[in-house]
């Protein structure tokens, strides 16, 4: 069992930034992908980034350029760096743990064994 828990959410104007964190209980983080997802009220849960076993990363369209995702196996730590939020990025934000090494199966919620109570994110325009 994998506990998750985030932090950094709040609320921003637009063209903020904001840093979400995920503390992990997991042993051997470097055994899981991590992933972040986000779901805004009315909508269903939606990709935002992910982070492979070795490293590598993934983004959402919708956020790539502006949002960063990083590891730190050491720490037992995954950050999502959220530069210049628009009004559009206001959801809360969850962050999950995947057994999938790699590739694009990251980008679906349903590859995710666990996951964290989330945190809000609200940007006013």
């Amino acid at each position: 069992q994998v506990q998750l828990v985030e932090s950094g959410g709040g609320s921003v104007q637009a063209g903020g930034s904001l840093r979400l964190s995920c503390a992990t209980s997991a042993r051997t983080l470097s055994s899981y992908s991590m992933g972040w997802f986000r779901q805004a009220p009315g909508k269903e849960r939606e990709f935002v980034a992910a982070v492979g076993w070795s490293g590598e990363s993934y983004y959402a369209d919708s956020v790539q350029g502006r949002f960063t995702i990083s590891r730190e196996n050491a720490k037992n730590t995954v950050d999502l760096q959220m530069n210049s939020l628009k009004y559009e990025d206001t959801a809360a934000y969850f962050c999950a743990a995947s057994p999938i090494g790699w590739g694009s199966n990251l980008l679906r919620p349903v590859k995710y064994d666990y996951w964290g109570q989330g945190t809000q994110v609200t940007v006013s325009s």
